[in-house]
């Protein structure tokens, strides 16, 4: 429930400590950023023996961000890529992210209908992003 640019703001504030208030992350921090691609650290609970790097590549004029994890192996993965589209609609913003991952256990996860599962977890963090955003959008305007 807040505009595109604020939202816009928001999901390419890669040095953002709020993120922290997340349940399913430890750490997070800002490695580079360099025209148009940034790199992060990020620990998350469900796997916190292993530091995900991100590469994000910014596309602007689409509002449009590609990630890649550039680290699978050592995160227990095969590959995990895909973007975030963002769409203005009106006051609102439309937020689609697609994603490509393969590691052991990934249909249990994706069909495990309780707590724990993929469902679960993406409901969380829909609901994680739009109470920060409404919460804290206020220091991403203008």
């Amino acid at each position: 429930d807040v505009p595109l640019d604020v939202f816009w703001r928001y999901r390419t504030d890669f040095d953002n400590q709020d993120l922290l208030s997340n349940q399913f992350i430890n750490s997070h921090r800002l490695v580079s950023f360099e025209g148009d691609v940034a790199i992060t650290e990020t620990v998350y609970s469900k796997k916190s023996n292993s530091v995900f790097r991100w590469k994000t590549t910014i596309f602007p004029d689409q509002h449009l961000l590609k990630y890649e994890l550039l680290n699978p192996e050592e995160c227990g993965q095969k590959y995990h890529y895909g973007y975030v589209q963002l769409e203005g609609q009106g006051a609102d913003t439309a937020v689609t992210q697609v994603a490509y991952f393969d590691f052991l256990g990934v249909s249990l996860w994706v069909n495990y209908p309780f707590k724990g599962g993929m469902t679960r977890f993406l409901k969380y963090t829909a609901q994680w992003e739009q109470e920060h955003i409404s919460d804290h959008g206020n220091r991403y305007m203008n």
